[in-house]
């Protein structure tokens, strides 16, 4: 690993923050001008409308102000802190999206509108909350966040239905609950037990795309008997935005070609990108995002080929270490460099994937790092994906 020295000018360390907190981060109620909103259009224009109504002004789960996140799943805008444990639920059950990070379509802007605003939807998922269960304040801890979010969302625990008419809510004695725990908990150890046997390739790819294939009425009977999950009780340091580019001569696995999708997994964090149907030469540039946990683990790529009736197939995998790539734009946002340079690079060996150096650049206040990987355990395959790292603010 060679990271790039850069040395700060004394008094030139600015105490307003760096560049990249300036260009994301902004607390003011107009943080855009009229003439920036008279620029905006189309669906963008659209969802800033709906973020500055009244209802949306605070986040949905913890009531901060100012929430710059989506979950496009329940129409809902929150706050980054509640988004980290969103995205810990997995994408079938919240897909997380950024306000000012990711492109909108009308279809998404349409759905989000549609669901009613922060305030419609708490009283559908809040409608039945029992007075010994607090809902999280901005400066709640994770463990707080993560207990109410997944109740809330995943649980559905103070959903009100159609078929619970009764005023009193729908909660079993107290010694039904702690028995039902119990048997949960020990259905959880059990999975767990059977999970570690398994391979990681196999592990994370039949996880992510059983969790796809599932239909609503399983999800339900799953949700249920789970047991309280400890994936989302973490601490993240900031985001990360991968843009999966494209694929370059990957395997065969339909006869004579593939239908390729990428899974990416950081931590108990998993997303996945579109299908490519007849491809081995595909090109996604496809942008997912993924929080950053405390203790920062390799970023695990893997490529399936997607099947209608069988299991779908393997096309490879690899690892990227993202720790240099945290580390400069840590560095950044202590300093004062405000011009496009390079900060550092991942240096390619035979000890790793790369196919050639992954620089990690400045380049319009934004820390960047190109990678091309080799994909392993099969004949051939290079990938390539386009990393930013984005700070903890909004």
């Amino acid at each position: 690993m060679k990271m790039a020295a850069h040395q700060e000018k004394s008094g030139n360390v600015s105490g307003q923050g760096s560049c990249l907190y300036d260009l994301l981060c902004s607390d003011a109620p107009n943080w855009r001008t009229q003439s920036d909103r008279r620029q905006l259009s189309g669906p963008q224009e659209r969802l800033e409308f709906l973020l500055h109504q009244s209802a949306n002004k605070s986040c949905a789960d913890c009531g901060s102000a100012d929430p710059k996140w989506v979950s496009l799943n329940f129409g809902v805008f929150i706050c980054i802190k509640c988004s980290g444990v969103h995205r810990s639920l997995g994408v079938h059950i919240s897909k997380v999206v950024s306000v000012k990070l990711d492109e909108w379509t009308d279809e998404q802007v349409d759905g989000l509108a549609s669901m009613g605003g922060n305030i419609t939807v708490n009283k559908k998922y809040e409608a039945c909350m029992p007075q010994n269960v607090c809902k999280p304040k901005p400066d709640s801890s994770i463990e707080e966040r993560f207990y109410f979010i997944r109740r809330k969302y995943e649980l559905q625990d103070f959903l009100n239905t159609a078929d619970q008419i009764q005023m009193s809510c729908p909660f079993p004695p107290s010694h039904q609950r702690h028995s039902s725990t119990n048997s949960s908990s020990i259905t959880y150890s059990q999975d767990k037990k059977q999970c570690e046997k398994q391979n990681t390739k196999n592990r994370i790819g039949q996880a992510f795309r059983n969790s796809w294939g599932r239909k609503d009425s399983e999800h339900k009977s799953a949700k249920k008997g789970s047991s309280m999950s400890m994936a989302g009780m973490v601490e993240f340091v900031g985001l990360i935005k991968v843009n999966v580019v494209r694929g370059t001569n990957l395997v065969v696995r339909d006869v004579v070609t593939s239908d390729p999708y990428v899974i990416l997994a950081l931590g108990h964090q998993s997303v996945k990108t579109r299908v490519i149907k007849n491809n081995l030469n595909p090109v996604w540039n496809e942008s997912l995002m993924l929080s950053i946990p405390e203790q920062i683990p390799p970023l695990k790529v893997l490529v399936y080929d997607k099947d209608t009736f069988t299991t779908d197939d393997y096309m490879g995998e690899a690892e990227i270490d993202i720790q240099p790539l945290v580390t400069a734009a840590v560095a950044f946002e202590k300093s004062s460099l405000n011009e496009s340079m390079q900060l550092g690079k991942w240096v390619a060996s035979k000890d790793n994937t790369l196919v050639k150096d992954g620089v990690i650049n400045l380049i319009d206040g934004k820390v960047r790092q190109h990678i091309a990987l080799r994909l392993q355990n099969v004949e051939r395959g290079v990938l390539e994906i386009e990393l930013e790292c984005v700070p903890l603010t909004q």
